[in-house]
């Protein structure tokens, strides 16, 4: 058992393939959802759910994560649920019906955990701005794998049929296992944390000001991207006539705004500070999709400008995630894991009810609109919430 416990430190690139085959996860077949509901005779709505319901387990699933890896370790918790994704990803190539599929799906959803595995390494290894840098970095590579992802996705899908995307899953999964198994040694302190000591620590978080307001501004950001994930497809399928490979390559502007803000908040987190970078992010973002509404409302309907006006909001949310995530963490930092996940479960608990209400108001004629305004409250409640820390710091402060 001695290669459970191997304590050297990962290499970056392993953590950013950790988090990016995650995240892919949830993209790669995007394009090929209105064909595979036509492959299972089922309605839109029930093949979403390979969207939006599984990112409720996930969020169920990071609930237990983080106390899981701050008893267990990292590396041990990594190595299973690579194993488990690597089988799941089987199982939706050898699904017969989409009951089956949706099983197997869901299933794979163990593999969102690796966000927060790979954030709570990243905070064993470095102090708090530091560690909010550091995750800027991380989760910058860890989009520019995603950002392919689409449009490989709607090749696929046009080449071979929607089973190939979730070939390339599996193979990518089995890869990334050997990798976690060679490289991604032991980042928590010898034993862990005993799961009676992580009790005695969830009152500390859950009364934090901090952690909430970190937590909810982090959840209520990402909630409009899941937004966008939940909709966009439908948005460019029958609003704009899109092909799935021209969704796919549409997909990819917003990831390519993400790295943006990603490499942006790499270079200036420890510089301004995680509250300043989270307000400055979310802001942004906010401010960008009161454009998008604007454009909507006057009749200015095309992709360009649908597409473009997310990518654009992506660059606050690459500004102000990776702080958000390393500020909640900070309360307890023993607790990082444990705190990672209870703001992971907000995340995307929040992410799969917005994915889910962008499925239900988006319908024949409605347009793009509906998906722009719940996208924009979502941002605009992401402000509110880091401005909420950001004034009970000043009070404390005296200023």
């Amino acid at each position: 058992m001695a290669f459970l416990n191997r304590r050297s430190p990962p290499n970056i690139v392993t953590l950013v393939l950790v988090s990016g085959l995650a995240a892919l996860s949830m993209n790669v077949f995007l394009p090929s959802l209105t064909g595979m509901a036509r492959h299972f005779g089922v309605d839109y709505a029930v093949i979403q759910l390979a969207v939006s319901a599984y990112l409720g387990v996930s969020a169920l699933l990071q609930l237990v994560i983080g106390p899981i890896s701050d008893r267990f370790g990292r590396r041990r918790v990594l190595i299973a649920v690579y194993a488990i994704f690597t089988l799941a990803s089987l199982g939706t190539l050898l699904a017969p019906s989409a009951e089956t599929f949706l099983a197997a799906r869901f299933a794979q959803a163990v593999i969102a955990t690796s966000f927060v595995l790979s954030r709570a390494a990243v905070r064993d290894m470095f102090p708090g701005p530091e560690a909010a840098s550091m995750i800027g970095y991380v989760t910058m590579g860890m989009a520019l794998v995603p950002m392919v992802g689409p449009v490989v996705g709607g090749f696929l899908d046009v080449t071979f049929g929607w089973r190939a995307s979730f070939l390339l899953l599996f193979v990518l999964g089995a890869l990334t296992l050997a990798l976690v198994w060679a490289d991604l040694g032991e980042t928590l302190s010898a034993g862990g944390v005993p799961f009676r000591d992580q009790l005695a620590g969830y009152p500390v978080l859950l009364r934090s000001h901090r952690f909430w307001g970190y937590s909810l501004s982090a959840a209520l950001a990402s909630a409009v991207y899941f937004a966008y994930l939940g909709g966009a497809p439908f948005v460019g399928a029958q609003v704009f006539g899109l092909s799935p490979a021209e969704v796919g390559y549409f997909f990819a502007v917003p990831a390519g705004g993400y790295v943006i803000g990603n490499f942006l908040s790499g270079r200036f987190a420890t510089r301004l500070g995680m509250d300043r970078m989270v307000l400055i992010g979310t802001a942004f973002a906010t401010a960008i999709l009161a454009l998008s509404l604007a454009a909507e409302a006057a009749g200015l309907h095309h992709p360009v400008i649908f597409f473009g006006t997310v990518g654009l909001t992506s660059i606050g949310n690459g500004l102000s995630l990776p702080s958000a995530n390393a500020g909640l963490m900070t309360v307890r930092p023993e607790l990082a894991g444990t705190a990672s996940g209870l703001g992971a479960t907000l995340t995307i608990g929040g992410g799969a009810i917005a994915s889910s209400v962008a499925g239900l108001i988006l319908g024949p004629g409605t347009g793009a609109l509906p998906l722009v305004v719940l996208m924009a409250a979502c941002s605009a409640g992401s402000v509110a919430a880091i401005g909420w820390v950001h004034l009970r710091r000043r009070r404390v402060l005296g200023i």
